[in-house]
């Protein structure tokens, strides 16, 4: 059984992924815990719904629209963080900075607690007369604690995932992650359970580009097929975003002329040139194009007045992950930083990214730029917007909703000579004041006119006016919590700290424990106990979310036989008509966490004493901020200035060397940033303003989104030959226009009201279940002994096959488990006569494959043809058959000479011919009669021969 559902992101406007699958066994799959620009909780509701059944969770990519809830999800969801997660190491390392990023700059997306006037109880945030009370965001060092709990794994790893201890046994299920392209680690999942080979593919690219390499589709020599472990799955989940959209020739060098193109114009006129991309994935692309084109010598005459600036409150921290991640980018930069390519042009670019300027040919660390500058602070930024001359900004985010491309849009859109580039195309919502949809209204009405400019070997660029007109823009700020505010967001964090200290969600460690001592106590009938625990806290969730605070307590009877364990002064408990783990006494048992090497190693302890000295300063700093805890106003104030006195002690400089020019201010950037982040610690609330700016910047857009289009979906598809289709990630016509393509290609048919049967194409919406299982019945045969000594095995690729003959019985279980059944225990202790009479028709009858008498084996041996079992490739056989000492070569599609004698062809069907071909003048020799029988040797042992008897 497999069925899927999407919780976001299908025919819809927004990206957010969310998708939960389904297995037999009753195992979930959560696959991505994305969020869009509005960080509505209510998005949320599905996965608090089903995080006590989840099995294990898989990210996709480092991007707000596929992990942007995750941290939230950790921080206000009990037993989220309890729950596995498997992520390849650029997803882990990237999506921690995104986050980061992410609540430093939009206090939004801290979400609003329960019933203050935010999106969960209905009211609208477009009203100004409601102010909401924020929740407490998660800090820097619970993120990090977040993304600890991800498992890393790397491309073509097989591995078998590890369950919740509140899922059901997922033994069988084998993981598997290959290369997505769009992003650095970007994952296309494959999952192996039984009869079910399922491939969930969403956002992804089969080109190669600068620094991401293609999609991991194809595979083997010349790589013209699709790799065999994503071939004909049983279900194939593909997102279906770009599936209108036709992409212009040229690829990668067309796109990439594009955008010099534009900041060549912009910067002939002394503008300003703003980019928005996100802040940790497409970021790189950008980046790195940009100090490739300004470490050339070609371009200096255009670009030598010009500054490179790449704005994120993260982007130091995003190098420097970049730098240790090369083996997940493309070959062209590994080759590049290993040294293989010495020619002068390779050092000088090697130069230009980060080496010496001396002319020296010492290699450089990768991304350690030297003409893009970083900025991280907000004093960094102004100082950048004092220096005269043109410039080009990457800016976080995309959706210039938040972030400093929200910083920078007021100063950058006023002037007629800047250009704002859209990188990615985002779908305008009805009634949507957000920027970045306003931008790309505008530029798809084109109401104001259209410039063309001419570019070198680009032909003619398109830039829309803007025309002077209006743009509001919505700000939100962060204001301190008036009197009768702070009690109730007081009262709120008491009843969401009883919470999490009743279900003993905080710490990690101890609820494995309690996940170990559960699966040692618990007994087969345990199974209503632990359905019963999880809809208790299941209720507690919901309660919380309704502030229901005078009925949140946990009662004796919800915490069954724990009650001894996290009750002081409770010594006994009645375990009289009990079940399950409340029929034991519970055993606590602490196991030392550690991995295949050995005990965790914890950083703290290897401390130098400066930087002891460091952290104890934090602590102190951070106990005399700690939320509801009273303090007096001498003592708060004693703290900060003790804080910011070490701090410039110990002021490090953490700007690259790309940011040379703003070295002398680090320190006191430190001091200023650490100083302003206490201020904006504590209970808070956002206040919403609007204002209105003059748009005279014109609008361009080059496709740097990384993603696949209408003729990758439509060649794709087909090759992968998936048995059922699952579109999702699309709008409404866009998933529509795909499925109407592949209708055609493949032959399926679309699901609909009528036929939801017979669909092999499913186009579901939010919240709408599929069931895309293997059209396949399955019944159970136990094999009698005799017949088991008659089995021969053969192995075919790492498969045991084997040929059965036999006639089918029907016996009586004598085996059955009788522990839980006393009135079968009373039967299978009855003499045996009274058993046959009696107690027989009770038992349960299974059937059971016996071996056939001597006479009908003989007439059904005789009927029954061979057959071969496997799908031997000829790239293998070519490569065992040169092993052997024979030549071989490929003439023709599906044809392998061999010797210039023997040809081995390989049919459509699957079929492979192995012939003798006759030499003119050449009669048969013994040479080429063993040449003959050694090929079809080698080709008997890539299959299995099948046969009766």
């Amino acid at each position: 059984m497999f069925t899927f559902t999407p919780l976001l992101g299908a025919q819809c406007d927004s990206r957010a992924s969310q998708s939960i699958l389904e297995l037999d066994g009753g195992i979930k799959i959560l696959v991505d815990v994305g969020w869009d620009e509005r960080f509505d909780t209510r998005q949320l509701t599905e996965i608090e719904k089903q995080a006590s059944t989840l099995s294990f969770i898989l990210l996709t990519h480092p991007t707000t629209s596929h992990i942007g809830a995750f941290a939230h999800c950790c921080k206000h969801i009990p037993v989220f963080s309890q729950i596995p997660i498997y992520a390849t190491p650029p997803v882990i390392a990237f999506g921690r900075t995104l986050l980061q990023d992410l609540y430093s700059s939009s206090p939004l997306a801290a979400t609003f607690i329960p019933g203050s006037g935010s999106p969960e109880d209905g009211s609208s945030t477009d009203d100004k007369s409601r102010t909401n009370i924020l929740r407490q965001a998660p800090t820097f060092e619970e993120i990090n604690k977040y993304f600890q709990l991800i498992s890393p794994l790397k491309y073509s790893q097989p591995l078998q995932p590890t369950a919740s201890q509140f899922s059901a046994p997922i033994e069988g299920l084998t993981l598997t992650a290959y290369n997505a392209g769009h992003t650095l680690g970007g994952t296309i999942w494959h999952i192996q359970h039984g009869m079910e080979s399922i491939v969930y593919a969403v956002d992804w690219n089969q080109a190669r580009e600068n620094v991401v390499a293609g999609a991991a589709w194809f595979g083997g020599v010349g790589g013209a097929e699709v790799i065999e472990q994503l071939r004909k799955p049983s279900a194939l989940v593909c997102s279906s975003v770009g599936a209108t959209r036709v992409v212009l020739s040229g690829g990668r060098k067309a796109r990439d002329d594009a955008l010099l193109g534009h900041i060549k114009s912009s910067i002939a006129k002394g503008g300003t040139v703003l980019i928005p991309t996100d802040s940790s994935a497409r970021v790189l692309e950008l980046a790195w194009l940009l100090e490739k084109v300004w470490s050339d010598p070609a371009h200096s005459p255009y670009l030598r007045n010009a500054k490179v600036y790449m704005a994120s409150r993260s982007a130091n921290a995003t190098l420097r992950h970049a730098r240790s991640l090369l083996e997940w980018m493309d070959d062209s930069i590994v080759r590049e930083f290993e040294g293989e390519d010495d020619n002068p042009t390779a050092q000088n670019q090697r130069r230009g990214f980060g080496g010496r300027a001396n002319g020296t040919a010492k290699p450089s660390r990768p991304f350690e730029f030297q003409n893009v500058k970083i900025v991280e602070r907000k004093h960094q930024l102004e100082k950048m917007l004092k220096v005269e001359g043109p410039r080009v900004i990457l800016a976080s985010d995309v959706t210039l909703d938040w972030g400093f491309s929200r910083s920078l849009l007021e100063h950058v859109v006023q002037r007629p000579e800047n250009l704002l580039i859209l990188t990615e195309r985002l779908n305008v919502a009805s009634q949507s004041d957000s920027p970045g949809q306003t931008f790309w209204k505008w530029f798809d009405e084109r109401q104001d006119g259209v410039a063309l400019e001419r570019a070198e070997g680009t032909g003619q660029l398109e830039q829309v006016h803007s025309g002077g007109r209006m743009l509001k823009l919505k700000n939100a700020e962060k204001v301190p919590l008036s009197t009768r505010e702070n009690q109730r967001y007081q009262q709120y964090m008491a009843t969401q700290r009883q919470i999490q200290e009743s279900l003993a969600a905080t710490d990690r460690d101890q609820a494995v424990a309690d996940d170990n001592m559960d699966d040692e106590s618990s007994s087969s009938s345990s199974d209503e106990s632990d359905d019963e625990q999880q809809g208790r806290v299941l209720n507690v969730s919901a309660a919380l979310g309704h502030g229901a605070r005078n009925k949140l307590a946990l009662t004796d009877e919800d915490l069954g036989v724990s009650i001894l364990l996290r009750k002081k002064g409770v010594y006994d408990f009645d375990v009289r008509n009990k079940k399950g783990r409340n029929a034991v006494f519970p055993y606590s048992h602490s196991r030392r966490r550690g991995d295949e090497f050995g005990d965790f190693i914890k950083p703290e302890d290897f401390l130098r004493e400066e930087e002891k000295e460091e952290q104890n300063a934090l602590d102190e700093a951070r106990a005399g901020g700690t939320l509801g805890q009273k303090r007096k106003w001498d003592d708060a104030n004693n703290a900060k200035e003790a804080q910011a006195k070490r701090a410039r002690g110990h002021a490090p400089k953490t700007a690259t060397a790309g940011d040379s020019d703003d070295d002398s201010d680090s320190a006191t950037s430190d001091v200023d940033d650490e100083v302003e982040s206490e201020g904006i610690q504590g209970p808070a609330k956002v206040v919403y303003s609007t204002t209105e700016v003059t748009v005279n910047a014109r609008l361009a857009f080059v496709d740097f989104a990384g993603l696949h289009d209408q003729r990758s979906l439509q060649m794709l598809i087909p090759l992968i030959g998936p048995k059922k289709l699952i579109l999702v990630g699309g709008t409404d016509s866009e998933t529509l226009a795909l499925a109407s393509d592949c209708k055609e290609l493949l032959g399926m048919k679309v699901s609909g009201a009528d036929e939801q049967t017979s669909s092999e194409i499913f186009t579901p919406n939010i919240g709408q279940t599929v069931d895309a299982s293997v059209d396949t019945n399955a019944w159970i045969v136990k094999l009698s002994r005799a017949l088991v000594k008659t089995l021969r095995w053969q192995t075919v690729k790492n498969m045991g096959v084997v040929t059965v003959q036999g006639q089918l019985k029907a016996e009586l279980d004598q085996e059955v488990d009788v522990q839980d059944d006393p009135s079968v225990k009373k039967q299978k202790l009855d003499t045996d006569a009274a058993r046959q009479t009696q107690s027989a028709p009770s038992l349960p009858v299974v059937p059971v494959l016996d071996v056939l008498p001597a006479s009908l084996a003989a007439s059904t041996r005789s009927v029954t043809q061979p057959i071969h079992v496997g799908d031997l490739r000829l790239a293998d056989l070519r490569r065992i058959i040169a092993m052997d000492g024979h030549v071989a070569e490929f003439r023709g599609e599906g044809t392998l000479l061999v010797d210039g004698m023997v040809a081995v062809k390989k049919l459509g069907t699957g079929k492979i011919i192995v012939e003798g071909i006759p030499v003119s003048g050449v009669p048969m020799t013994p040479n080429l009669a063993d040449s003959y029988t050694r090929v079809k040797q080698k080709v008997y042992e890539g299959l299995a021969v099948v046969a009766a008897g």
